[in-house]
């Protein structure tokens, strides 16, 4: 097992200072600190990890020297889309889960479904989402097409972020009392949710990105 790490191997460099290496877990020096307890996504673990005075050979480089920034940025605009993919695909999930419920559901004497106010939430949620998706689906067809359309990567990242995480707590609020409880599974789906707003780049950094890309 390797770890890819991310180095400053020249301090006075600025962005072009970062290199990346691909770093053995069992080399000497590398130490596995503990692990960390998350709000969701407990699936994936996250480990605090420290380096001492580990050595690695020339051939453990992943790319040219000093280039390492630049990797990554790259890197992260695929990474972004794929995270609008699986927003869009969880939002959906969830919506569609909420929707059986409420179809299902009874109170004050009828289907739950049936009250106005449910109605709408579902319709508002469900044209959102739509939306999200489509400007998904157009951003990730100029990146297949050899663009690299990096403001509206953004944009799509930061609409399938916000919208995702309003369809997931909007569905368990029609869940009412069983959505806080975890054999509905709508909670872990409103926790894991919660992270697409802060991970490749939270919702501040995509909003001032677009800002720049503006000129502003």
């Amino acid at each position: 097992m390797v770890v890819l790490l991310v180095t400053k191997t020249n301090p006075e460099a600025g962005y072009d200072g970062f290199t990346l290496f691909l770093v053995p877990m069992d080399a000497p020096g590398v130490i596995r600190e503990k692990r960390l307890e998350k709000l969701g996504m407990h699936a994936s673990d996250t480990a605090l990890l420290a380096f001492q005075d580990v050595r690695v050979p020339d051939s453990a480089r992943l790319g040219e020297e000093g280039k390492g920034f630049y990797n990554i940025m790259w890197e992260l605009q695929g990474e972004r889309l794929i995270g609008c993919a699986g927003g869009v695909a969880a939002a959906q999930a969830a919506l569609e889960q909420t929707i059986a419920y409420v179809k299902e559901r009874s109170a004050f004497g009828r289907k739950v479904s049936q009250f106005q106010s449910v109605r709408h939430r579902i319709a508002d949620m469900g044209t959102k989402l739509e939306a999200a998706r489509e400007l998904t689906y157009a951003t990730a067809r100029r990146f297949a097409d050899g663009e690299y359309p990096v403001r509206e990567i953004t944009m799509a990242k930061l609409t399938v972020a916000r919208t995702g995480f309003e369809v997931m707590d909007g569905c368990l609020q029609l869940h009412g009392g069983a959505g806080y409880m975890r054999g509905y599974g709508i909670e872990r789906r409103w926790r894991d949710a919660r992270l697409s707003r802060i991970g490749a780049g939270s919702d501040e950094i995509m909003l001032d990105i677009i800002g720049k890309a503006y000129g502003l």
